[in-house]
């Protein structure tokens, strides 16, 4: 990358780290905080925790669609404006009804889309794979560092606290998008793939892995309804010495989750490590359900669990690149988000009535059929080819050779998929390397390999 892009990468990943800092960073507090508010019970403390992913997936495609209109960094703009009100009320909140109202502010101002659209319109066709793994480990990133620095900040900041400082880090961003991000010039008349969306939503296997993000998320904003009370109420840790079961449980399960990764990728094994880590993720839970009662227990399952939700939160984007056809990879994409977000509303929303009808028991064994159901339509998972993206120069061909030239390039051995983009002058191929011979691509006119 040129410095520009690294400025540009660095700066839209903090941006985004911000957003999801608005979800994490409070799941090992909010909880218990919510329980002094008036009007808390379990259903309005889950609703309080999951009201964000709600309004994020209501939100999130129609301000990509504004950001195609309008420009990219105004509606930023306006969406971290949104998110640093909603802070604010939420910070001024007394009863949990306004916490709630605040969430769903917070989570309105949904510009997931509309920055990585923007990383994609400012980095060259090459760097964007790299930009995008950068977003996509600030994701990681921020889960596991909340962990551990929520309780921290809460004792010393307060949650009003948190909520404060997250709106003033909003607008210090909106300054840093104003300052550092040069405005893309992009033309915004080229509409999305007729059709793409459709496929998105009816092919099976893009649909598992929507279901398996909603899953997780799911499972991981109902865990943290449950987990807090438990570690106070039945086993008696305060919450300022939360941190101290957290931080070694994060620390540890990031030292399992690299090799499992690696393995994955350089092996070719995305879908059984997928799998296994849904099981993973299964016997997290039972033993969470199992040992609920000692330390230990806890400590073990909540391990068991970070192991598995950090593979399958890394692993997840990688496999729906793989499996979405390039031409509507954006598509697919939008309907993975909004599934993301919604599984954190339904996971907080429904953890939260759960937890008030059948206690806590009855919010893990949920869970653990949820992991059942998702691990039976896992192995049915088309694994994703090992496939190779190649770019190619085909400056100056206008739309009619591009439909042609498509077809021709896809026809050549060893290409799987073959997208022309004349407005850019270049062709997306994904090739399996064994089989494709670059050479015959002279053979292509048109093209300058």
């Amino acid at each position: 990358m040129t410095p520009s892009e690294r400025r540009v990468t660095g700066t839209l990943s903090a941006i985004y780290i911000l957003r999801m800092l608005g979800l994490f960073l409070l799941l090992p507090v909010l909880a218990l905080y919510a329980e002094t508010l008036p009007g808390a019970t379990p259903a309005m403390i889950g609703l309080a925790l999951g009201m964000y992913g709600l309004t994020q997936a209501v939100f999130g495609i129609p301000f990509g669609s504004a950001s195609d209109r309008f420009g990219r960094k105004p509606v930023i703009t306006f969406g971290l404006l949104l998110f640093a009100g909603g802070s604010l009320l939420a910070a001024a909140a007394h009863s949990v009804a306004v916490i709630i109202a605040g969430r769903a502010l917070q989570g309105a101002g949904a510009v997931a889309a509309p920055i990585m659209a923007l990383l994609a319109d400012l980095l060259r066709p090459e760097q964007r794979s790299k930009g995008m793994a950068a977003i996509g480990i600030s994701i990681g990133g921020a889960y596991l560092v909340s962990l551990p620095l929520g309780p921290v900040l809460a004792a010393w900041l307060t949650v009003p606290g948190i909520f404060l400082m997250i709106a003033v880090l909003a607008l210090v961003m909106i300054g840093l998008l104003w300052w550092q991000v040069p405005t893309p010039v992009v033309s915004r008349g080229a509409g999305r793939p007729r059709g793409e969306l459709r496929r998105a939503l009816t092919d099976p296997h893009l649909l598992r892995l929507d279901f398996s993000i909603l899953a997780l998320h799911m499972l991981m904003t109902g865990t943290f309804v449950v987990l807090p009370p438990l570690l106070r109420d039945q086993l008696h840790l305060p919450p300022a010495q939360h941190l101290w079961l957290y931080l070694p449980t994060v620390v540890l399960s990031i030292v399992a989750m690299v090799p499992l990764i690696v393995h994955a990728e350089r092996r070719a094994r995305l879908k059984p490590v997928f799998v296994a880590m849904v099981a993973l993720l299964g016997v997290g839970i039972a033993v969470l359900l199992a040992g609920s009662h000692v330390l230990i227990g806890v400590a073990a399952g909540l391990l068991a669990f970070l192991i598995a939700f950090n593979v399958l939160e890394a692993t997840l984007p990688s496999m729906m690149s793989r499996l979405a056809p390039m031409a509507g990879r954006g598509a697919a994409m939008g309907v993975y988000s909004t599934a993301q977000f919604l599984g954190a509303f339904i996971g907080g929303a429904g953890a939260g009535w759960l937890r008030g009808q059948h206690g806590t028991q009855g919010v893990l064994l949920a869970g653990l059929v949820l992991c059942v159901v998702w691990f039976a339509l896992s192995v049915g998972l088309r694994a994703p080819a090992h496939l190779q993206t190649r770019v190619i120069d085909v400056a100056g061909i206008g739309p009619e050779r591009a439909r042609t030239l498509t077809d021709e390039l896809s026809a050549l051995a060893g290409v799987a998929e073959a997208v022309v983009i004349p407005d850019e002058g270049v062709a997306y191929l994904r090739v399996d390397g064994q089989r494709f011979d670059p050479a015959c691509l002279a053979r292509v006119a048109g093209v300058r390999a």
